[in-house]
């Protein structure tokens, strides 16, 4: 095992052939909080936003067949009639 300068002394792992266990970081940094907080949720807004959009184009297209049919047509010209009628 050759050493480099500025290398750590060799540990009882190193002289044993085993790798050493990593170096031991606190439990409970803010970092570390945000990232466990964050971890399995890459790509959750992407995917939001995606179901959101399927969603609306699927209620538009359902909007138009519906606003095709000449009874909804009709109610709705009424609708407007009714209410633009001073009187």
């Amino acid at each position: 095992m050759h050493q480099h300068p500025g290398d750590a002394p060799p540990t009882v792992a190193h002289v044993a052939g085993r790798e050493p266990a990593a170096p031991a970081v606190p439990r409970s940094t803010p970092l570390r909080r945000t990232l466990r907080r964050f971890a399995g949720e890459r790509g959750a807004a992407t995917a939001e936003y995606a179901v959101a959009t399927m969603a609306a184009v699927g209620f538009a297209g359902l909007l138009v067949v519906i606003l095709r049919g000449d009874e909804v047509r009709g109610i709705l010209t009424d609708l407007v009639r009714n209410a633009l009628t001073v009187g």
